[in-house]
């Protein structure tokens, strides 16, 4: 009995070592996906930060109701303003902070100057087709769940367990995205 190992995707191979021998990490084709260089890792100490900052986010999102399925039906409802106040403060809030790192020269925990790249409009006959497109997509999946990536796991934190099936839906999806990604228009 034979096996067939199907090839896989060009972003999920190996690539060819370094002068030096090394094999950097693959699916490198974007910023937010690289692998961390021996000097953007982060320390222990670090990762407690992190996890400390992320349960507070979850708090806040919880206690805003940003999590709660209620709000984010009145919002596609047009029946209440609550959300939209909560997504034009965090845009306010980003926009003001983007100006901040841009004015000062932010650097990270690293010692690295913080550089924020332009959005790329792609090569898509339709400028910004990725964004829109996704933009919808991810509209109409956040409309039928109630919930967005970020939430879900507040939600885990409240002991809503139903959420654990969107959440393995939605890596489902992301599983899904990476096993199809040369095959879909970009």
């Amino acid at each position: 009995m034979s096996t067939t190992t199907l090839p896989r995707p060009p972003h999920l191979r190996a690539p060819e070592p370094d002068a030096s021998g090394q094999h950097p990490e693959a699916c490198l084709d974007t910023p937010q996906v690289a692998s961390p260089t021996p000097e953007r890792r982060i320390s222990l100490g670090g990762l407690v930060v992190y996890l400390f900052l992320g349960a507070f986010f979850g708090v806040v999102l919880v206690k805003s109701e940003v999590a709660s399925w209620f709000r984010i039906q009145e919002m596609f409802r047009f029946d209440s303003v609550h959300m939209y106040g909560v997504i034009g403060s965090a845009l306010a809030v980003a926009a003001l902070s983007l100006y901040f790192i841009r004015r000062v020269g932010a650097k990270t925990f690293g010692g690295k100057p913080i550089t924020i790249d332009q959005k790329a409009w792609g090569p898509s006959r339709l400028p910004g087709a990725r964004y829109w497109i996704g933009g919808t997509l991810f509209g109409l999946g956040w409309g039928l769940l109630g919930a967005c990536p970020g939430p879900m796991f507040a939600l885990l934190g409240t002991g809503l367990s139903v959420i654990v099936v969107a959440l393995l839906s939605a890596m489902a999806g992301t599983w899904a995205y990476a096993a199809l990604r040369d095959r879909l228009p970009h």
